[in-house]
């Protein structure tokens, strides 16, 4: 990287770092329809602002132009480091190889949310750390393109990423405003960068006169009128540009956010997990899930997902996008669950052993669930539990279940037509065969209530008349859960519990009972384990299974089990429930389960998860803390490079680099700092009257000390040209040349006169001085005075 041949101020410098930060926020804003809150762009605007302002403290202390794009990445990697390293760190900013690691963890998960995810999605941390690195990456290329090359009308490029991101997974692209703002931001960069070298030229032009030389120049002013047109037009053409591309490019449907199409989520894809979960049954080796702990003699089923959409061919979950409010601390009771019905908490321990999905196997209702590693969210619909960042393997935690326990004559009551939103469970096509409609009347034609006609569909599936089969639908040519293989199985007579959830669901919308599919595993199997009393009940993949759910108004979802030789009848829907005389049917009861299966659920199971407990950084105090450092980082900043900027001056003293040039820059810039009101155009000499007005100057040694720093700029600047390498001279006294005690003698003198300004300021005063230095942000690059060329 050569050298710049005009270089700029300080403020300058500044003013291009400012524009360049408010070019990357604007176009970062881009991302907002892809990702819920603002958290994350705050979030990104720190990162971005640190690294670009972090570049500005760097040049500002003179660290070589070719070292600072490297030393901007590691001061991302610090900030990085703070705000995601954790407890992995050493002093919260520098990174240890546990940090690397986990920063690939948040990779990982960063991945996988963005295929579980719809938009617009929840910034969780593993997505927070992959927009704040790809936005520092941006802010360290802009800084480059602006700062190092000079030239920022390709400042554009790294711009576009983030505002053409949204074209390729939302039809409508980036909104029309980000593309505005972020073009008027870019026009504002380079209306800058274009003063900045008028400037620049300017002052060489004025250097070159009294050396003789000519520069040809632009004209110091130019009319607003004659740059306004150019400006609009090239807004115009810019808003036009990104519209143009961002409607172009190919978009990606929020489904192939869920993952439809990917095995992330087959559940997304309708008739995915019924041939999964069949194919599963029919593995011949079974393999452990999970393995649960409960209190009470406890056996819920344990439920995975929910499908409630069905489309005739085929059953699926409604694709609604996650909230974030929706978070696993506290669940809703469950939608139509009247206080008279009875429902009693109870807490129990699941342990994940193998399975490894996105979706968290619980009892229906749960309230509360403690002790996940990751992002969890439930669902407003089902109440069902899934992550975006992260699966069930190797998971640990408490989950507080409501058991409802509703009597015959309250679902007897709970009779009536569901309200208007439960209209998509009894949703049927009209092309539905007509063996269904038939059946239903047969079976429910005549019973007095929905429960009666529910309780008959149950019983007429679980009759002797039916078998269960996990191999004949697969034979036959049958399996799955639309109405064609309903209406199949409805003939046949053999099946599995996917035929059998489907065929229960389907007859009771068409009986005008609204009706959802649960799909997860049954009660799983006791151990003589005990820990602490609690008898230990292990659940493996012989376990799967599939059973409806029909909604009552006043009771809510309740489920059925129509499926022979698996799991148990629910006491209110066997036969006769709640007569006198009620007693068991001869076809239910829960009978062992065949032996078959597959290892996991979830197609999805390639996919690593997180273990571990959670990490300190999950506490509130630890939080607290990194806040409290940000903000007092922040703070602290500008006192940090000012004092880089000092201890610069001061080496190149020591070492004789124009030390009475950085001398005297040291005092001017501390007289700026106290608030002192120096003319930029002033010469040394009246910069020295003006200070030694100063009340800290009535002192001799201070007055020596100023007249010291006084006479050694001015043979510096103005003298002639390094007399030391003369033959014969001597170095006038006052200047480094002359050897190290007359460097010694720049730095008490300067430590003199530093401490002469500031007698008799307030308190408040020095503070101000050392927190907010306003020196930094001079706009003049030759401190106080231009210095002309020294003649060779």
């Amino acid at each position: 990287m050569r050298p710049e041949p005009l270089p700029l101020t300080r403020g300058q410098r500044l003013a291009l770092t400012a524009a360049s930060l408010l070019l990357l926020s604007v176009a970062t804003m881009a991302l907002g329809p892809l990702i819920s809150g603002s958290g994350w762009w705050w979030l990104c605007a720190f990162v971005a602002a640190g690294t670009l302002f972090g570049g500005a403290g760097l040049r500002a202390v003179r660290v070589p132009a070719s070292l600072v794009p490297v030393l901007e990445i590691v001061v991302l990697l610090f900030l990085l480091t703070l705000l995601f390293g954790g407890s992995t760190s050493f002093a919260l900013i520098v990174p240890t190889q546990d940090t690397f690691v986990h920063f690939g963890e948040l990779f990982d998960g960063a991945q996988r949310t963005i295929q579980q995810q719809s938009v617009p999605a929840i910034p969780v941390p593993a997505l927070n750390f992959v927009l704040a690195l790809g936005v520092g990456v941006l802010a360290v290329c802009m800084d480059v393109l602006v700062q190092t090359v000079r030239m920022p009308a390709l400042a554009a490029a790294p711009a576009l990423v983030p505002i053409l991101i949204p074209g390729f997974i939302i039809e409508s692209g980036a909104e029309v405003p980000t593309l505005v703002f972020s073009a008027a931001s870019y026009l504002l960069l380079l209306r800058i960068d274009v003063r900045a070298r008028r400037r620049a030229l300017l002052a060489a032009a004025e250097r070159n006169d009294e050396t003789g030389g000519t520069t040809v120049i632009p004209p110091a002013r130019v009319p607003i009128v004659s740059t306004l047109g150019a400006t609009l037009g090239l807004t115009a053409v810019g808003i036009l540009t990104a519209a143009v591309l961002t409607a172009s490019t190919p978009s990606i449907s929020s489904s192939l956010l869920l993952g439809s199409g990917a095995p992330a989520t087959s559940f997304a894809r309708g008739v995915s997990p019924f041939i999964d979960l069949g194919r599963d049954l029919r593995r011949p080796d079974p393999r452990p899930a999970f393995h649960y702990f409960a209190r009470d003699n406890d056996r819920p089923y344990f439920t995975v997902l929910t499908l409630d959409r069905f489309e005739g061919q085929a059953w699926g979950v409604t694709e609604r996008p996650v909230d974030a409010d929706n978070t696993v601390d506290a669940l809703p009771l469950p939608d139509g669950l009247d206080s008279d019905v009875s429902a009693t908490e109870h807490p129990i321990d699941i342990v994940v052993d193998e399975v490894r999905t996105t979706w968290l196997p619980l009892p229906y209702p749960t309230r509360q669930v403690e002790g996940l590693s990751g992002s969890w969210f439930w669902d407003a619909g089902s109440l069902t539990v899934r992550s975006v960042d992260a699966d069930t393997g190797g998971q640990r935690y408490r989950a507080t279940w409501l058991e409802v326990d509703p009597t015959p004559s309250q679902l007897r009551s709970a009779g009536g037509r569901a309200g208007e939103e439960y209209d998509d469970f009894l949703a049927l096509p009209d092309d539905a065969p007509q063996v269904i409609a038939e059946t239903a009347s047969a079976v429910a034609g005549d019973a007095a209530t929905q429960y009666d006609a529910a309780v008959a569909i149950q019983a007429f599936l679980r009759s002797s008349a039916f078998e269960y089969s996990t191999e004949a639908p697969v034979e036959a040519g049958y399996d799955g859960g639309g109405l064609d293989v309903i209406a199949r199985f409805l003939e046949e007579r053999t099946g599995y519990c996917v035929h059998f959830a489907s065929t229960m669901a389907v007859l009771a919308r068409e009986v005008g009972i609204p009706s959802r599919i649960s799909v997860g595993y049954t009660q799983g199997t006791s151990t003589q384990e005990r820990v602490g009393g609690v008898q230990r009940v292990e659940v493996d993949s012989h376990d799967l299974h599939a059973w409806p759910e029909l909604y009552f108004e006043g009771v809510g979802w309740v489920p059925f089990e129509p499926t022979p030789s698996r799991g148990t009848v629910p006491d209110y829907s066997r036969p006769g429930a709640g007569d006198a005389a009620a007693t068991p049917s001869p076809a239910s009861g829960s009978a062992s389960a065949p032996l078959s299966g597959r290892p996991e659920l979830d197609p999805d199971r390639n996919l690593a998860g997180g273990n571990g407990s959670a990490s300190p950084a999950d506490s509130w105090w630890f939080r607290g803390g990194v806040a409290l450092l940000l903000v007092a980082g922040l703070l602290l900043a500008p006192a940090t490079l000012r004092a880089g900027q000092r201890a610069s001056r001061r080496r190149r003293i020591a070492r004789g680099d124009r030390p009475a040039d950085a001398a005297w820059d040291e005092l001017v810039a501390t007289a700026r700092d106290l608030g002192i009101r120096l003319e930029p155009t002033s010469t040394p000499r009246a910069i020295a009257r003006r200070l030694d007005e100063r009340e800290g100057f009535v002192d001799d040694d201070a007055r020596a000390a100023l007249v010291v720093l006084r006479d050694a700029v001015e043979r510096e600047r103005y003298g002639p040209a390094e007399p030391s390498r003369r033959a014969g001279a001597a170095a006038p006294a006052g200047r480094a040349d002359g050897g190290g005690a007359a460097s010694d003698g720049l730095v008490d003198a300067l430590a003199i006169a530093c401490a002469a300004l500031a007698e008799g300021e307030s308190l408040l005063v020095r503070w101000r001085a050392t927190l907010v230095p306003r020196s930094l942000i001079d706009r003049a690059r030759p401190t106080f005075g231009e210095r002309p060329p020294v003649d060779a």
